[in-house]
């Protein structure tokens, strides 16, 4: 793993270790590592902070509990019903503090991987679906239930129909009913998965695998990887051209192409 970067910070519903161009974000909100405005915030805050760290070049997000992630704190919604308002101030507080989570991890400069080992529901779907890679157990299920209490899981809704089919993601949100893990990979919304005991290892080896890589060269990709979805073919190849060419013009690619010729390891400077 490397050099140990930064201590553990002593914060109780979050942890955050950064090793080894590893950063690792915990959820540990327990019972059900409910994303609640202030873990949002913190967890937020963390992803902001690490964009310019050079130190970190692949970010880990998974959970101390047996549970992933219940979505939104439900009690904390419910407090705010008591509010003049009947909660309407905080409630799109709190909707526009969950999108630019979920758009920070998709925007971020670094891949964010997803280690499930549990139940994922709602917003805590959301959050798999949300980041680039996620690996999960076989013992991992997940669920866009809103429907069952009456509250569509519209938000969830953006990020689940951006990685499985149409009619698969209305079938989750239409039915609200849980799926296994082999349903969630058939599916596409994550990309292994693997027994308990060989969660960490595994994640730890794809983070690794991409730590190696040259910066640049991934930031490069990710960003590239999501502007072209949303454009038409004509447009995507146009864009993404430059992109190559941009990319040729780098440090790094003459570093990587005199490496691979001299048969030797790459020495990645970012530039």
């Amino acid at each position: 793993m490397g050099e140990v970067h930064a201590i553990r910070q002593q914060e109780p519903i979050v942890g955050r270790e950064l090793a080894g161009g590893i950063l690792r974000l915990t959820l540990q909100n327990p019972p059900a590592n409910a994303l609640s405005m202030a873990m949002m915030q913190i967890l937020l805050e963390y992803l902001q902070s690490a964009r310019d760290d050079r130190a970190a070049r692949v970010i880990i997000i998974d959970s101390a509990q047996k549970l992933f992630s219940a979505g939104h704190d439900l009690k904390e919604l419910t407090a705010h019903r008591k509010d003049p308002d009947r909660g309407r101030d905080f409630f799109e507080k709190i909707m526009r503090l969950c999108a630019e989570l979920m758009q920070a991890i998709v925007r971020h400069p670094k891949p964010v991987i997803a280690a499930v080992d549990g139940l994922a529901t709602a917003a805590g779907c959301q959050l798999v679906a949300s980041c680039d890679l996620a690996i999960c157990t076989d013992k991992s299920t997940f669920c866009t239930p809103g429907v069952n209490i009456g509250l569509f899981c519209s938000t969830p809704m953006v990020a689940l129909s951006r990685n499985v089919s149409r009619k698969q993601a209305m079938e989750m949100l239409l039915t609200g009913e849980t799926i296994d893990a082999s349903t969630a990979r058939e599916f596409g919304l994550v990309n292994r998965v693997v027994p308990q005991e060989y969660l960490g290892p595994i994640v730890r080896k794809y983070a690794q695998s991409i730590a190696a890589k040259s910066p640049l060269t991934v930031k490069i990709g990710k960003e590239a990887f999501y502007r072209q979805a949303e454009m038409g073919l004509t447009e995507a190849y146009d864009y993404t051209a430059q992109v190559m060419v941009e990319n040729m013009l780098a440090r790094d690619i003459e570093e990587g192409i005199d490496a691979f010729i001299e048969k030797r390891k790459p020495e990645w400077k970012g530039e």
